[in-house]
């Protein structure tokens, strides 16, 4: 199998190869379009800023790019959220893959989300053999509203996406890489999904 972490430069990149590695799965991180295309499965990694990342697609051409692929895509955090229409993050418009915008979290509640929280309401493949509210580790400022694309949400201060799939693509808000066992089930049920 040929899996592909797209590089950017806003990537959480080494704990993702690490943990693909302990997968039996080598991993290769690539800005090439042609190597992207040709991957059987693709890692949209993202950690930072959204405007500067999607500043940094924009002009890699990777915006144009994304979109189009016909294959098992799966966003992890930052990633996932720039495939959504925008994000309140500095005013961002984003992919658009998932007809939904990303807001910050209210004041009530401390900002950024970090740590350990639980995900409910799981639906697709994504999470075979994933118990109902599993913990997940969580490090973000920003969230996808609940939508028709959810395939799992979170509470903190608010319901929210903490999952979404419509098609081929797929996002995490949180980082399965990151958490444990159990995320490591979740790299596990992508790489073993159906094209």
């Amino acid at each position: 199998m040929k899996l592909v972490i797209i590089d950017y430069g806003a990537g959480n990149i080494k704990s993702i190869q690490f943990a693909f590695k302990r997968l039996g799965v080598d991993a290769v991180l690539t800005n090439n379009v042609a190597e992207i295309q040709n991957a059987d499965k693709v890692i949209f990694p993202g950690v930072g800023e959204a405007s500067s990342a999607m500043q940094k697609l924009r002009e890699s051409g990777l915006d144009k790019v994304i979109p189009t692929l016909k294959q098992p895509v799966l966003g992890i955090c930052l990633g996932m959220q720039l495939m959504c229409n925008s994000s309140e993050e500095g005013n961002t418009k984003g992919l658009g893959i998932f007809d939904v915008d990303i807001k910050r979290f209210s004041n009530e509640v401390k900002v950024p989300q970090m740590g350990w929280n639980t995900v409910t309401d799981l639906k697709s493949e994504l999470f075979k053999d994933i118990k109902e509210d599993e913990y997940m580790y969580l490090v973000h400022s920003f969230y996808a509203e609940d939508c028709k694309y959810a395939i799992a949400s979170t509470e903190y201060g608010v319901k929210y996406a903490t999952a979404l799939h419509k098609d081929n693509f797929y996002g995490t808000q949180f980082h399965p890489e990151k958490s444990g066992v159990e995320g490591e089930k979740i790299l596990k049920n992508f790489l073993n999904l159906d094209d």
